[in-house]
């Protein structure tokens, strides 16, 4: 891997709308305490109230202005910051109703929301591919929710890709991520910060009992549903191994296009069995 990544995860608070004019309300009531969430959901603590200031986990905070609606705020050592970053594209950490945020490229969100968590969206998936005392490759590791549910299944290890700079940064602030370098990881999450169409080359033949990918639609990257590159996931999973592989079904309404069968189609030719499954297609190396 070019680059595995250490970077510790912030441990900070991080405010939604809701949450910072609650403990806007609080103050202003007199209230000396303040118990909520403060780290999108994860766990409930108490945060106690100044009139000038407020503090958590033993550090004092100034009181924010209410942030934006779908927007998450962390503390930059100096101020409230929205996180996100700009370096060609938007990249976006957005709060969703179950905690557990998404995250959106140029305002297009990357994950599932609207009817369940994206964290329970992606237990579903890997839960296709029963993880349990398995190796796994995670082609695009995103947030980490693949991740985070692989480890939570028992897995054996997990290595995981990443390509864009800013999503390696928006894990380090989401509390939902897998720390690699956490002891609930326990060194199975090698994460590292690669184009995977790239290193896959250098991954030895039938080295992983399971596949999970989740690429960005295919016109961001369509080498990612290139013939070449199913040949390269065949070449490293062994005989029998399974793929759970996210489409979608983009361009079906407009063009008519079936995405999820272009794809099992070159997955049958790089030697596959696949078929459809939930929004993607599930297939067995033969």
């Amino acid at each position: 891997m070019r680059n595995q990544t250490t970077v510790p995860h912030y441990t900070g608070p991080l405010l939604i709308r809701d949450t910072a004019q609650a403990l806007l309300d609080a103050r202003d009531r007199g209230a000396r305490a303040w118990t909520g969430s403060l780290d999108l959901g994860r766990s409930d603590g108490e945060a106690r109230l100044d009139a000038a200031q407020w503090h958590w986990r033993g550090t004092a905070y100034p009181y924010p202005e209410p942030p934006r609606e779908r927007t998450i705020h962390w503390f930059d050592g100096d101020d409230w910051a929205v996180v996100s970053r700009y370096a060609g594209s938007l990249i976006k950490l957005v709060p969703t109703p179950w905690g557990a945020p998404t995250f959106e490229i140029d305002g297009i969100k990357m994950l599932p929301t609207s009817k369940e968590s994206p964290l329970d969206d992606a237990r579903r998936k890997v839960a296709l591919v029963q993880p349990h005392g398995k190796a796994v490759l995670d082609t695009c590791g995103g947030l980490g929710y693949f991740a985070a549910c692989c480890l939570d299944a028992g897995v054996a290890r997990i290595l995981s890709f990443e390509k864009n700079d800013s999503v390696l940064w928006l894990r380090t602030l989401n509390p939902w991520s897998p720390d690699p370098d956490a002891a609930t990881s326990g060194g199975r999450l090698p994460l590292g910060h690669d184009d995977v169409s790239q290193a896959i080359a250098s991954l030895p033949d039938a080295s992983f009992d399971a596949l999970l990918h989740d690429p960005p639609r295919f016109g961001i990257a369509g080498e990612l549903y290139s013939q070449a590159f199913y040949d390269q996931l065949a070449r490293v999973l062994r005989r029998g191994g399974s793929l759970f592989h996210y489409t979608g079904t983009p361009n079906r309404l407009t063009s008519g296009r079936d995405v999820p069968r272009e794809v099992a189609r070159r997955l049958e030719k790089a030697g596959f069995r696949a078929q459809p499954a939930l929004d993607g297609v599930l297939a067995q190396r033969r």
